[in-house]
């Protein structure tokens, strides 16, 4: 992807306008916000433009420099240097000019489910629940439990938590799909390594104008909550169900004590759901294109093998396997794993554009 100096002068030319209009005070409301909503996402595009344009200026000044006899060694120093660094200043820029998913700032709904698998399979939904929960608390985000079914044996049939903070889909978008664990289960007497697997989803938190829900669209049941093994969380009917009527859609929350805590929490949790859906239908070429780089986020595509046994985990979508199974179970080894699955989105989407 080549940026020309024409490019470069309309990105400083655009940054100074939007900042000229911040400073003069007349923008009130709406208009304040979205100027600020502009700034905050051109900033970083016009830092690296700023760059380019100046490294590109002094390759210039330096190449004049050569004909002159007393400077030429000092020059062709400079130069080399210079002319090292400046493609990778240039994909830099070129990254940060890529055309962005409207909702990678936003918060997100985590929701995790035991697949096939058995109990093994609750428990491994278990694992990767405290995973994000851990790589949530080290990038600083908020992590809260929405609603979650446990298991009999300490594993979780299913799990929604809500994770805040700024960038958070970004950052987890890849993680939706099917995560496979092979292991000896701890219900297994006689050493067999297990395949099981469970699902994950990660859809971005609307903000209420985004999605519009009318009353009469949904039923809302109440019931008694009930943990493991039948056994009453409560002696209330503090658990509810709400199903929208017009998609089917049905979310349950029992975490709380407090009907209409349970309540709001599935009513986020149901916005999110309708969200995605709006933005899988509006995206449709988009979405085929976004399923030619580093996978859909389909449910029931498999993405990621983690195997106990050899200490490693492998994402297949880029054929990358780490054998630090253990730090990234813990949280923080994730992160590579996400690092490597956005630089890969980032490299396709560049060489499409250069197509």
């Amino acid at each position: 992807m080549t940026i020309t100096a024409e490019r470069l002068d309309q990105i400083a030319h655009r940054f100074a306008e939007i900042e000229a209009r911040l400073a003069s005070g007349t923008l009130e409301g709406e208009a304040f916000v979205a100027a600020s909503r502009d700034y905050a996402e051109l900033e970083p595009v016009a830092k690296a433009a700023a760059l380019v344009a100046a490294m590109r200026e002094e390759v210039a000044a330096l190449g004049e420099m050569l004909a002159l006899p007393e400077y030429r060694a000092m020059a062709e120093e400079e130069l080399a240097t210079l002319r090292a660094q400046l493609p990778e200043r240039e994909r830099e820029l070129a990254i940060a000019m890529l055309p962005r998913d409207s909702a990678d700032s936003r918060s997100a709904m985590l929701e995790v489910r035991a697949g096939t698998g058995g109990d093994e399979a609750a428990l491994f939904a278990a694992d990767l629940t405290r995973m994000y929960e851990r790589f949530a608390a080290e990038q600083g985000w908020r992590f809260e439990l929405v609603s979650a079914n446990a298991s009999d044996i300490g594993g979780f049939k299913e799990v929604v938590a809500q994770i805040t903070g700024s960038g958070v889909f970004a950052r987890l978008k890849f993680e939706s799909g099917v995560h496979r664990v092979q292991r000896v289960p701890v219900t297994e007497s006689g050493g067999r390594i297990h395949t099981s697997a469970a699902t994950v989803a990660v859809l971005p938190e609307p903000d209420e104008v985004d999605v519009q829900i009318d009353d009469k669209d949904l039923k809302i049941d109440v019931y008694r909550a009930s943990g493991a093994g039948g056994q009453h969380v409560n002696t209330t009917d503090s658990a509810v169900r709400i199903t929208h009527l017009p998609t089917g859609t049905v979310v349950t929350c029992q975490d709380g004590r407090s009907q209409h805590k349970n309540k709001d929490k599935a009513m986020q949790v149901l916005r999110a759901r309708l969200f995605e859906a709006q933005r899988e239908a509006a995206q449709g070429a988009e979405a085929e294109a976004r399923k030619a780089m580093v996978g859909s986020g389909d449910r029931s595509e498999r993405i990621r093998t983690y195997n106990f046994p050899q200490g490693r985990v492998t994402d297949h979508r880029i054929g990358l396997t780490l054998h630090k199974l253990p730090e990234i179970l813990a949280g923080p080894g994730l992160g590579e794993l996400v690092d490597a699955l956005i630089a890969e989105d980032q490299a396709k989407r560049l060489a499409a554009m250069d197509g």
